[in-house]
């Protein structure tokens, strides 16, 4: 049985399809939502980590002090190895415990579904070789991982956000954009958000082309989802291409 700790900072972004397609897998999960009550104190009987987004900033602690706690088990879950997918604020989150930057996106609001490129370094990855090398995402987001962390691998890019998903060691994964959503948790935000639903474009946010832009999400990171899967069961081969001489 492989049990995942899924971290829920916000409750306006549950697991949703992410959390079908990793019990799909087999993957059991424990969800947690850290505003609401303590966090595990460590990782022992978890085999991977899921931090999934919210509208807090990574650093807000003021405001919301668990997110010390948060950071505190993102950067053990690198330490420990343990695979972990961070998505949004969690990649924000992973960057910022790991020695990374973040600061408001320089060039706005990134909202609607867009494509995002993968560089070089993701065609040696055991999540991102098999993806198409410019896969269809879903971005709603104000703030941008402005550097990475000094060990980390960067996977993939945007024309306005250069660092879209990155990898710290060789099981921690961080993307900027969500592959989670449904169309009604993309419209309840830009119901709850309009200032930053206002930076997509005309019909970007329409319900007919959301639904049909999430099938399209669902055919390129289902599998990717099935991948983390198969890397916190233990199942999946780490390999890693030598340099050149």
């Amino acid at each position: 049985m492989t049990r995942l700790l899924v971290l829920q900072p916000d409750r306006d972004d549950p697991p949703a399809r992410l959390g079908e397609w990793l019990t799909a897998a087999g993957a059991v999960l424990d969800v947690v939502e850290p505003c609401a009550g303590p966090l595990p104190g460590n990782l022992d009987g978890y085999d991977g980590v899921v931090c999934l987004g919210g509208a807090m900033g990574a650093l807000d602690d003021a405001e919301h002090p668990w997110l010390a706690d948060v950071r505190r088990l993102l950067s053990e879950a690198v330490s420990r190895r343990v695979p972990l997918l961070a998505v949004c604020l969690g990649a924000q989150l992973l960057a910022a415990a790991t020695g990374g930057q973040v600061r408001p996106a320089a060039q706005g609001p990134e909202v609607g579904v867009m494509l995002v490129a993968k560089r070089d370094a993701a065609g040696d990855d055991p999540l991102f070789a098999e993806l198409p090398w410019t896969p269809d995402v879903l971005q709603f987001h104000t703030d941008e991982v402005s550097f990475l962390p000094p060990t980390a691998v960067l996977l993939a890019s945007s024309p306005r956000c250069a660092n879209q998903a990155f990898r710290v060691g060789d099981r921690a994964y961080g993307v900027q954009f969500h592959i989670e959503t449904t169309p009604e948790v993309v419209l309840k935000w830009a119901a709850g958000y309009p200032a930053t639903a206002a930076g997509a474009r005309p019909s970007w946010l329409d319900p007919d082309r959301l639904e049909a832009a999430h099938e399209d999400i669902r055919e390129v990171w289902q599998p990717f989802c099935e991948r983390f899967a198969r890397l916190a069961a233990g199942e999946l081969t780490i390999q890693r291409k030598l340099p050149l001489v």
